[in-house]
């Protein structure tokens, strides 16, 4: 019997409907409000307090209880060893293509997951922030394939990941503006032993550096993750949402004269569309098919969105 490598991962997944996946919700109270949703929210996304009770909801509750278990074996392991290891947070990753709502569900579920009594702190971590600066991939040539593994300090967050782990009592993580389109010097988020960290990015899952003929790095980003996701969409359907937003920046955040895309606000209806597709097709697109698609299966969960933005069905991998 052949199975397709498709059929394979499948396989190693069971597939719930958003209906089904509800359900797994049990007795959990949702603890969000309209506004605070409201305030949750990226560009364009519809979430609403029922998407985050079907959908969100039972998520929190299955991640709560990977991270009671996580704790219960720390405390084991201190026993076993007779005296306390210290507080290591427990790592959730969040991949997924541009445009897909990576941040609104990073958000959410930070919001969810810090109002379970045994793990208050949550911190939420972009990767953005350990972009090379602007001047070093303009020196390098790589303005153009910003996003693509190659423009990411990759040791740098793989070091950054590892004191996560060390349970260090502080960590520094740089900081990235999307209106300077750029690193902020003079600016670091601090991270300080929460319980939980939440790492959002394109390529999280990725197990290289995008780097020809460099040597696989001895680790990769992902050992460091107690839990992987990654939200899914048709690639028809991220080129129009990406659009949507390029046409709705262009007409908000393009308006100020700091942002690094102002040249686009005075772009016509027309040109605007044009542009936007152009880049989704030259970059975004690129950059789904060779680096971020592929790590899908890495996953150990899978939300897939349909045409409306929507989660539609959950895959989560078998044990």
């Amino acid at each position: 019997m052949t199975v397709s490598a498709d059929s394979a991962a499948l396989s190693r997944y069971i597939t719930f409907t958003a209906e089904e996946w509800s359900r797994l919700a049990a007795a959990t109270p949702l603890p969000l409000t309209e506004d605070e949703l409201a305030r949750l929210r990226g560009i364009n996304e519809r979430v609403s307090l029922d998407e985050v009770a079907t959908i969100y909801l039972p998520l929190s509750r299955l991640l709560n209880l990977y991270v009671s278990a996580t704790q219960t074996l720390h405390g084991v392991t201190d026993t076993f060893l007779g005296k306390p290891a210290g507080k290591v947070p427990y790592v959730i990753a969040i991949a997924g293509s541009v445009a897909v709502g990576k941040s609104t569900t990073a958000r959410v579920l930070q919001a969810l997951l810090t109002r379970w009594p045994n793990h208050p702190r949550v911190d939420l971590i972009t990767t953005d922030g350990f972009l090379y600066p602007n001047r070093l991939l303009e020196a390098r040539g790589l303005m153009h394939r910003k996003g693509f593994p190659e423009s990411y300090d990759v040791r740098r967050l793989v070091r950054f990941m590892a004191d996560i782990k060390a349970g260090l009592p502080e960590v520094r993580a740089p900081m990235y503006s999307h209106l300077a389109y750029d690193i902020l010097p003079d600016r670091e988020q601090v991270v300080r032993r929460p319980d939980i960290v939440i790492v959002e990015g394109l390529n999280v899952l990725q197990t290289g550096d995008g780097r020809v003929g460099n040597r696989p790095p001895r680790l990769f980003v992902s050992d460091f993750f107690d839990f992987a996701m990654y939200v899914d969409a048709d690639a028809a359907d991220l080129e129009q949402w990406y659009l949507a937003r390029f046409l709705t920046l262009r007409e908000t955040v393009f308006q100020n004269p700091s942002s690094y895309f102002h040249r686009y606000a005075a772009l016509t209806p027309d040109e605007a569309r044009e542009t936007g597709l152009r880049i989704w097709d030259e970059i975004n697109a690129l950059n789904l098919r060779e680096n971020i698609l592929p790590t899908r299966d890495r996953a150990a969960l899978i939300l897939k969105k349909g045409k409306d933005h929507v989660m539609e069905s959950v895959k989560l991998r078998k044990l």
